[in-house]
């Protein structure tokens, strides 16, 4: 299988950074009938993409992938439906197979599976469907022609948000919230753990797994134990679960605003997940985000298979070198020695002379 690294322009950083925050579909399914054909207008080419079960409102991975989409879809004149893109949300695992053969169905020239846990869904399928292509995003499908694998440097990124918790911690005690456990979200923690070590070797780094990425109870109930055991600063790669982290963090701000509490938000910039008003002053919990720009990679690949240039068989890997990783661009609450380490630590990791591991020490 080819695997290749690929460079976004810098046209298409803008223009998918204008619909941040604007997502769309309002949380509504697509119709799971199949009755939709997607042929109403031959010369348009369609896009529809499965979300895993955290949602396409999930304020992270899914809600990234449909802003990348969206932004495809007002560059190409297209109309939600099924006729220019649209999205089906997941349940539980078992409606990724039915999801992704409607929108076959639906007549969609290419269909995304957002998430590794739709990799045995998208595999059967496109084996089923070979007419049909299909992008899998975080995991990597081989031997089929038909499908293109869109991969991401995580532990880069999250190597960077490290090094911003490791210099503001004030206890030496940070956290760190994985949904499932998988060598996927060992990427999250292993590069963040890394980070902080490197610029706070003293710092005490506790890595724990919800079990899941639709829990936001779940990940309140961890976050609430991290914060009462002294860590200050929690960095989230949970998906859905991760929203109770900002929960916590927000209901110990309100409590007592004086509290220095922090939220590490994931995927894209989290920054409107913290705000919080406490007696009329505005504060927000969230230090800073990883931001993975899977709405630049879901755009960008929708973008070739249109132009007739589908990376069928092959993998395409965004790391810090495509700006397919990065901390988030609201910096409000770092320091300036944060900001330095930053870009010293982004310069040593692309230059190679840091290697970033993809798994927690231990492992």
């Amino acid at each position: 299988m080819e695997k290749r690294k690929l460079g976004f322009a810098m046209s298409m950083v803008l223009a998918a950074g204008t619909i941040l925050g604007a997502c769309g579909g309002g949380g509504e399914e697509a119709d799971n009938t199949g009755g939709g054909s997607g042929s109403g207008e031959s010369d348009k080419f369609t896009v529809g993409m499965v979300t895993d079960v955290g949602g396409v409102d999930d304020k992270s991975f899914n809600q990234s992938a449909w802003e990348g989409l969206q932004a495809f879809g007002e560059e190409n004149n297209l109309e939600k439906g099924p006729d220019g893109f649209d999205y089906i949300q997941s349940k539980s695992d078992a409606d990724y197979k039915t999801n992704l053969n409607t929108a076959v169905r639906n007549g969609f020239d290419l269909t995304y599976g957002i998430g590794y846990k739709l990799k045995p869904a998208i595999e059967e399928v496109a084996k089923q469907r070979t007419d049909s292509q299909f992008a899998i995003v975080d995991d990597v499908v081989e031997g089929l022609d038909n499908v293109t694998s869109i991969t991401f440097k995580e532990h880069e990124g999250s190597f960077l948000v490290g090094v911003v918790a490791g210099l503001q911690t004030k206890t030496d005690k940070v956290g760190f919230i994985g949904g499932i456990e998988s060598a996927l979200i060992d990427k999250f923690a292993g590069g963040f753990e890394a980070g902080v070590k490197a610029v706070n070797p003293d710092a005490d780094v506790v890595i724990e797994f919800a079990g899941a990425f639709d829990k936001a109870d779940k990940g309140q109930q961890m976050a609430s134990a991290m914060y009462s055991s002294g860590a200050d600063i929690i960095y989230h790669a949970a998906g859905g679960t991760g929203n109770g982290v900002f929960s916590e963090a927000k209901s110990l701000k309100q409590k007592d605003p004086s509290k220095e509490i922090w939220v590490i938000g994931v995927d894209r910039d989290q920054a409107e997940e913290g705000k919080v008003t406490v007696d009329g002053k505005e504060y927000n919990v969230t230090l800073t985000s990883m931001v993975k720009r899977v709405d630049l990679a879901v755009q960008d690949v929708a973008t070739k298979a249109q132009n007739g240039e589908f990376p069928g068989g092959e993998v395409t890997e965004y790391g810090l070198e495509a700006d397919g990783v990065s901390i988030s661009p609201t910096q409000d609450n770092l320091t300036e020695e944060s900001k330095a380490a930053v870009q010293e630590w982004t310069d040593k990791i692309k230059n190679g002379e840091v290697e970033v591991p993809t798994v927690p020490s231990g492992k």
